[in-house]
């Protein structure tokens, strides 16, 4: 009997690269589409969203936004890395945090991506960016930092350095932003299957399988 075609499914995610729930989303998404890959085959987009929009350029330390943002505690917070540390170890992605680390404003880097997009690396620089960030201490609100992190994903640092001097992606992020906002999207992850199934938190596995699996069957013909 010939092995039948995978289905293809469209997932749109909508994400931050400082926020440590959407790596872990995606790589919890990853378990599940490897789990399903001899039945499906994903094709992924991903689209920008600020956690922190108003974040001036030299970023603010990391409790102190905590602390003003939500209220939580020194002891809150290092529960907190122990437990995303813990999660992260446990599907091959490394959190290092450390004392005075940063939350930064992200929208240069979603300019730098929107131009990746155009060259099919979007997901390869997203990628880098979530592991520069939290893996190698970068500070990824820098202009020279993302135009060395675009150019380990193949990106020419000489175009990616002229869109983020002039801006050439700034409207095209902020529309973007615009539409998924209006969409309703207010936190992130959000995962989209086939438009139609959205998903927010990073959800475990077993539980995105179900939400693919009855994306696939919705969009199958009847007979």
């Amino acid at each position: 009997m010939p092995k039948s075609t995978p289905a293809t499914i469209r997932i749109d995610i909508v994400s931050d690269v400082v926020c440590p729930w959407c790596i872990i989303g995606y790589k919890r998404l990853q378990l599940a589409l490897n789990e399903l890959a001899d039945t499906v085959q994903a094709d992924v987009h991903w689209h920008p969203f600020e956690l922190n929009p108003q974040m001036p350029e030299q970023g603010q330390e990391l409790r102190e936004h905590l602390t003003e943002k939500y209220g939580t505690t020194t002891e809150d917070s290092i529960r907190a890395r122990e437990m995303l540390t813990r999660v992260g170890n446990d599907l091959g992605f490394a959190f290092d945090y450390f004392d005075g680390m940063k939350i930064l404003n992200t929208f240069k880097a979603h300019q730098l991506l929107h131009h990746a997009r155009e060259h099919g690396l979007e997901q390869a620089l997203k990628l880098r960016l979530f592991a520069a960030f939290f893996s190698e201490r970068q500070d990824i609100g820098q202009a020279d930092v993302l135009v060395e992190q675009a150019a380990r994903v193949g990106l020419d640092p000489i175009a990616a350095r002229a869109v983020l001097d002039d801006c050439t992606h700034a409207d095209a992020v902020r529309s973007e932003q615009g539409r998924w906002m209006r969409a309703g999207v207010r936190a992130v992850p959000t995962f989209v299957f086939n438009g139609q199934y959205g998903v927010s938190g990073a959800r475990e596995p077993d539980a995105l399988k179900q939400v693919i699996l009855a994306a696939i069957a919705q969009a199958a013909p009847t007979a």
